[in-house]
C-alpha cells in the first residue's frame, strides 16, 4: 500500500549560488560527510547536490508527518548497482521506524537542462500503522 508520494524539482544554479555564498557551512548543515565525499568527486558537483537536495524534500512530503526533519538527517547514497537509496539517520529514521514497522522507501532521480529532480514513493505493508 502506497502511504505518500512526494516530488521536488531544484534549480542547479540557485544551489549552486548558495553553496558558493554560504560555503561549507551551508553544505555541512544540509548534507551528510557521504554525501559531501560522493558530490565533491563529481565533474559538476552541483547536479549532485541539487539531486539530493530534492530527494530530501521529496521524502518529507511523502513522509507526511508534519514534524521538521533536519536534512542532513535524510542522506540520499548510491547502491553498488548505481541504484539511488535514501539513508536516515537520528530523529528522522527513528520516525520513519516509528510510523512505519516495514517501510519501503523508493527513490528516482533525474537532471536535465540546469535542474534535478527527485521522486519519492512510501510504500507500507497493509499491516502498519499508516
Amino acid at each position: 500500500m502506497i502511504h505518500g508520494t512526494g516530488i521536488d524539482i531544484v534549480d542547479v544554479q540557485r544551489l549552486e549560488l548558495a553553496i558558493r555564498r554560504w560555503g561549507e557551512k551551508f553544505v555541512e548543515r544540509v548534507f551528510t560527510p557521504e554525501e559531501i565525499k560522493y558530490c565533491s568527486g563529481k565533474a559538476n558537483p552541483y547536479n549532485s547536490y541539487a539531486a539530493r537536495f530534492a530527494a530530501k524534500e521529496a521524502f518529507i512530503k511523502a513522509l507526511k508527518s508534519g514534524l521538521p526533519i533536519p536534512l542532513k538527517e535524510i542522506g540520499v547514497m548510491n547502491k553498488g548497482s548505481g541504484q539511488p537509496e535514501i539513508r536516515l539517520y537520528g530523529n528522522a529514521g527513528r520516525l520513519f521506524a516509528n510510523m512505519f514497522h516495514n517501510g519501503r522507501i523508493h527513490l528516482s532521480l533525474s537532471h536535465d537542462r540546469g535542474c534535478s529532480i527527485a521522486s519519492v514513493v512510501i510504500e507500507v505493508d497493509d499491516s502498519s500503522n499508516s
